[in-house]
């Protein structure tokens, strides 16, 4: 299956890992060709975001074991695109 683009709702501690170290680690999984990483709240301790990776044959299961390995975790998956083209989606 050719995973094409991964939208994750993550939170993570403010202080570590960085956004910076965060988006690295996920460069690194084969296929990712672009991260994107939008912060949506703050809190006194911890930071919530959306993260948009796309590439070509992304590796799912590596992507979701070196977000958690950094220290963040996956709240849920808000978007999944496989196959041979991104189809953008349009809200009414």
């Amino acid at each position: 299956m050719n995973v094409r683009r991964v939208v994750l709702d993550v939170d993570k501690s403010v202080n570590r890992p960085t956004l910076v170290e965060l988006a690295n680690a996920i460069s690194a999984v084969p296929g990712v060709e672009g991260v994107n990483i939008l912060v949506t709240e703050m809190d006194v301790g911890t930071m919530g975001m959306n993260i948009t990776v796309e590439g070509q044959n992304i590796d799912y299961d590596e992507l979701l074991q070196v977000v958690e390995n950094t220290g963040a975790a996956v709240h849920s998956i808000d978007e999944i695109a496989v196959g041979k083209r991104l189809i953008e989606n349009k809200r009414p």
